[in-house]
């Protein structure tokens, strides 16, 4: 990766507001990248594009729910008519579902599945031509450690979640034979990570001892843990690395 710099390059980050991807937003920032943030959270969205304008980067909001298909499409316009070009898009929203299969509403099972699962879709179609036309680009979805474990425990069900995140891998593996060699295209898994969502989460509340039991590293991880990975995979030249997903997780064994 050289010295982690790159040169007038454009990423979108969904869910780019706060945690996760704010992180991944500020680190591409740092290794030089332009930024366009997608999200419903305007005001956070707001104080994250001051953040990166701060580090001399060119930054762009745009308010969405990232389930609407048509709105992926104008935001890929947007971006590019405000940016010039969209180099990386890192599929970041998503939201929890913890209840059972005998609690969890259609609703509510659809809702998971549109926001984590479809949203991914929604915005490689909108920004796949632009990368195509390119002649190259990086996609990075965020799964979850989720899609491997089935879920956290069996007191918190999330098998809505674990379902929509373990489709991100079978999409990313189809994409990647699909679009390449022009656009690679991996997948993240995050185990515990520390976020603003997570802080009052029954698990994260117990992650000192979980730290101590049951992951190597003997600690929860941060955003940034999962943002370095993030500009590693968006910045590194050459890669040879597409179709996979990648564990951020400390070697955590005892789910």
């Amino acid at each position: 990766m050289s010295n982690g710099k790159v040169a007038a390059k454009v990423a979108i980050v969904t869910g780019g507001a706060r945690g996760i991807g704010r992180a991944c937003a500020l680190a591409l920032a740092r290794a030089g990248f332009d930024l366009a943030l997608v999200d419903v959270l305007e005001p956070e969205m707001a104080r994250t594009r001051g953040e990166i304008e701060a580090l001399g980067r060119r930054a762009m909001t745009c308010a969405a729910d990232v389930a609407d298909f048509a709105r992926a499409q104008a935001v890929a316009a947007e971006v590019k008519s405000g940016l010039g070009r969209i180099d990386v898009l890192v599929n970041n929203a998503g939201r929890a579902q913890p209840k059972g299969i005998l609690e969890i509403t259609e609703a509510e099972y659809d809702n998971t599945l549109a926001v984590n699962l479809k949203s991914c879709f929604n915005y490689i179609r909108a920004t796949a031509p632009i990368m195509l036309a390119q002649g190259g680009g990086r996609i990075v979805s965020m799964s979850s450690l989720n899609a491997h474990s089935g879920g956290v425990t069996a007191a918190v069900s999330r098998f809505a979640y674990a379902s929509a995140k373990a489709g991100i891998i079978g999409m990313t593996r189809a994409l990647a034979k699909e679009l390449g060699p022009t656009i690679l295209i991996n997948a993240i898994c995050p185990g515990l990570i520390q976020t603003e969502l997570a802080k009052n989460h029954v698990i994260v509340e117990r992650g000192a001892a979980i730290a101590r039991d049951g992951i190597a590293l003997h600690r929860v991880g941060t955003t940034e843990d999962v943002a370095q990975l993030v500009v590693f995979l968006a910045a590194s030249e050459p890669c040879y690395i597409t179709g996979q997903d990648f564990k951020v997780d400390g070697f955590q064994y005892n789910m």
